[in-house]
């Protein structure tokens, strides 16, 4: 296909509401490049601006970046430390009120260090009042951690006899998780060549359409995003409905 073909047929009336994303093989490119890890993620930085702004303009609600999980803590000191200078530096405000974007977090905010959580929790009051898109950013994040915590918060109301155990439901446990204030995603994109989910949005992933690349994710352009929503809008979601149901 020509570098335009994928925008002429996407159809703009079934653009996902909620798209995620696994955004991997920041250390292998820059491997690949003779350079270090943090190299990869810098430039990886790059590519969430582009993708951000792309998804904005394509009239998505809400992107999800899994930018940061609860096992990366286990990685080597130098680069977690790395990685969250970069965070703390890559942050814009300007983009994101020029794209009239909105920025949330999900994860264990606490685990983050002091200056990490003022400057996240400043651009999520900056920007609160914006009417465009959400990007939601998935830091010190799993859903093992999620779903414990949710738990957690329901039999707190059990023991406090708020509720009965017969009376939890499945939108009772939703309410109670991190992802409470959108909606499922749609569409879940992985980069990088692995074929997993890594402990990202296993509850909410329940009927998501998954999308596996193997360009790793500083390389990821906005192009390639185009043809993930593409391909997303050729599937069938049937939500374990026939075909005939659906039609």
């Amino acid at each position: 296909m020509t570098k335009t073909s994928y925008i002429e047929q996407i159809d703009k009336d079934k653009i996902p509401q909620h798209v995620a994303i696994i955004m991997d093989g920041n250390g292998r490119w820059a491997k690949r490049q003779g350079r270090e890890r943090s190299f990869g993620h810098q430039a990886g930085a790059e590519t969430v601006q582009k993708i951000t702004e792309e998804a904005a303009r394509m009239g998505i609600k809400y992107l999800t970046l899994y930018t940061f999980s609860t096992e990366n803590w286990s990685r080597p000191a130098t680069e977690v430390a790395a990685l969250m200078d970069l965070l703390l530096n890559s942050i814009e405000e300007e983009t994101l009120m020029k794209n009239n974007i909105r920025f949330r977090i999900i994860g264990d905010l606490q685990k983050l260090p002091i200056e990490v959580q003022k400057s996240l929790i400043s651009c999520i009051e900056r920007t609160s009042g914006n009417t465009g898109m959400c990007l939601v950013l998935a830091l010190s994040y799993s859903s093992h951690w999620e779903i414990t915590e949710a738990v957690r918060q329901i039999a707190r109301q059990v023991k406090e006899g708020k509720l009965a155990p017969e009376q939890i439901t499945e939108k009772d446990i939703a309410a109670h998780l991190s992802t409470n204030f959108m909606p499922n995603p749609d569409l879940l994109i992985r980069t990088g060549g692995e074929i997993r989910l890594s402990n990202y949005l296993l509850w909410q992933c329940a009927y998501c359409e998954l999308y596996f690349c193997d360009t790793y994710w500083p390389d990821f352009t906005n192009e390639e995003f185009r043809k993930a929503i593409y391909e997303y809008q050729q599937r069938e979601r049937r939500f374990g409905k026939t075909s005939e149901q659906i039609s």
